[in-house]
């Protein structure tokens, strides 16, 4: 499973600010970037509750992440062989698709195997190696950028999926046992799906986990690939190795911090690391607003790695705590990632929009008061979802499906 997490981790560096990096070098402006980016995040945002039901409903999640892994390095390919506008947005629509359908594998396989009483120590487990291997991809790619071209980290990204189909294949089914009912949720008929969806939408603390998430990525997804195309605009030569160094850095602050934050959530709770990370993002947009200067770009990324590695463990982590009633945990994962697609795609588009007419640093400046509000929200809308928690807490009964 570590291994697993670090190939799929090296995988999807090259697809992050190496996209807008390539397609700068391209000639494409940054409404059309913008605008690829936008329908990506879309896919996620439709696609998300029914792939959450999808992978609920799998009698194997072994074969799933094989399909879905098998589809991005496809989709890899594709991009680097013919970046024409077409061909660049299919490839992303199949590459969303696909990676939605990973991403909620893998915390169900993750799920399955530990069991809800390790999970937190799993989840930091997964994000500490996906941040390690982040990092190294990102160093790799920036010096096959340097040293071959920007396409050839495409065709780096493709050429992974074989590494991670192997380590995929070499969890053995029978292990995920029979904690793979609860990692996989409920019954997944029209009519349970249905009433699952219900149940979550009344379930007040997910609304609320929800619309914040959706604010954080409001702010957080446009920042990198709008310092990549400032960096690119300076030197187009230096770029690519920029951006690598703005990815190694807040990697190694994640791999660093991911098995603490998973640690610290059953001693702290949730909420306070949450508000570390949703504060981390607001002062990390204040800073790049005041900034164009390229090392001290890359030196304000470092906050992005204490952001990274609160949501990459406690996103999935409320998950189960917010489903241990009802089931239907993955559909609960896919619309959470729904709110993420909406927050993400709103934010590229807003971003290109404001950069392309106002500059970059008003673009900055907006994004600072969307991760300022989310902060807010947080703090004073969420309730503490760890399970002592919420054993305390009164509850409204609930239907088992």
């Amino acid at each position: 499973m570590d291994w697993l997490v670090f190939f799929v981790a090296d995988i999807q560096t090259g697809f992050g600010p190496f996209v807008a990096v390539f397609l700068t070098t391209q000639k494409w402006t940054q409404v059309d970037i913008g605008l690829v980016l936008t329908v990506s995040g879309l896919v996620s945002l439709i696609g998300q509750a029914p792939l959450g039901a999808l992978v609920d409903a799998s009698k194997s999640l072994r074969l799933l992440a094989v399909v879905a892994l098998a589809m991005i390095g496809v989709s890899a390919f594709a991009f680097a062989f013919w970046p024409i506008f077409v061909v660049v947005m299919l490839s992303r629509i199949v590459h969303a698709a696909a990676s939605c359908v990973l991403g909620l594998a893998l915390v169900a396989i993750s799920l399955g195997l530990s069991g809800e009483e390790r999970i937190s120590e799993r989840l930091g487990r997964n994000a500490a190696f996906a941040s390690a291997g982040t990092g190294i991809a990102a160093a790799a790619m920036g010096a096959c950028g340097v040293y071959l071209s920007n396409r050839a980290v495409f065709f780096l990204a493709g050429a992974l999926t074989v590494p991670a189909i192997v380590a995929l294949l070499r969890i053995d089914a029978a292990e995920i046992g029979p904690a793979s009912d609860a990692a996989r949720g409920a019954r997944t008929s029209a009519r349970s799906l249905a009433q699952g969806f219900g149940e979550i939408m009344r379930n007040a603390p997910f609304v609320t986990f929800a619309f914040c998430i959706l604010v954080f990525h409001l702010a957080n997804a446009a920042m990198l690939p709008l310092a990549a195309s400032m960096l690119t605009l300076r030197s187009s030569q230096a770029a690519t190795i920029m951006v690598a160094g703005a990815i190694v850095v807040p990697q190694f602050v994640m791999t660093v911090l991911s098995p603490w934050v998973g640690r610290r959530a059953e001693v702290w709770g949730r909420r306070p690391l949450l508000l570390l990370g949703f504060g981390a993002l607001a002062l990390r947009g204040l800073l790049f607003s005041l900034t164009s200067a390229p090392h001290l770009l890359v030196m304000v990324q470092a906050l992005d790695g204490l952001s990274a590695a609160t949501l990459a463990v406690l996103v999935p982590l409320t998950m189960v705590d917010l489903t241990r009633t009802h089931g239907h945990f993955n559909l609960a994962q896919g619309m959470a990632g729904c709110a993420m697609g909406v927050g993400a795609a709103m934010s590229t588009a807003l971003a290109g929009y404001v950069s392309d007419q106002f500059g970059s640093h008003a673009a900055f400046n907006m994004l600072t008061v969307f991760a300022a509000g989310g902060f807010v929200a947080l703090a004073l809308l969420m309730p503490e979802t760890r399970p002592r928690a919420l054993e305390e807490a009164p509850q409204a009964p609930v239907t088992r499906n």
